[in-house]
C-alpha cells in the first residue's frame, strides 16, 4: 500500500486529512500525526511509532510536514529510516492543500516516487502567491 503521511505542529495535518477527505471522499491511506504543546516531542514520537504500526516491508510513503526542518518532520524522518523504510519514502515541508492533493492524486495513479517528487514540488510551489 501506499500512504499519505501528514505530520504537523498542533491540529494543521488534521485540518488538512479533512479538507482533502471534502474535496475527494474519505481514503484509508492518509495518516494525521500533530505534535501538541502539552505533549511536545516526545509524546509525538510516541503517537507516530503506534500510527506507523500499519507498515510492512512493501509499502510506500509520502510524507507532508509542516516545516522543514521542524521536529514533527525530522522526527518522522528519522523513524522511517529506523523502520527500514528508507528508500521507500519521499518527505516534504512546507505543507498546503495543493500539494496534499497533488500527492493523493500521484499515488492513486501509481506514480513512482521520482516522478510525484517533481509533481508535488511542482504543485506545491506553483500554489504560493500573492493575490
Amino acid at each position: 500500500m501506499r500512504y499519505l503521511l501528514l505530520v504537523s505542529h498542533a491540529p494543521l495535518a488534521e485540518g488538512v486529512r479533512e479538507a482533502l477527505e471534502m474535496l475527494m471522499g474519505p481514503r484509508e491511506n492518509i495518516v494525521v500525526c500533530g505534535m501538541s504543546a502539552q505533549g511536545g516531542p516526545d509524546a509525538f514520537r510516541a503517537d507516530l511509532a503506534e500510527r506507523l504500526e500499519v507498515l510492512t516491508s512493501l509499502d510506500e510513503v509520502v510524507v507532508l510536514g509542516d516545516i522543514a526542518g521542524g521536529s514533527p518532520l525530522v522526527s518522522t524522518v528519522s523513524m522511517l529510516e529506523s523502520l527500514g523504510v528508507a528508500g521507500r519514502f519521499v518527505a516534504f515541508g512546507g505543507l498546503n492543500l495543493p500539494m496534499a492533493i497533488s500527492a493523493l492524486m500521484a499515488i492513486e495513479e501509481g506514480l513512482p516516487l521520482d516522478a510525484l517528487r517533481d509533481g508535488v514540488l511542482a504543485d506545491g510551489s506553483e500554489a504560493v502567491r500573492q493575490v
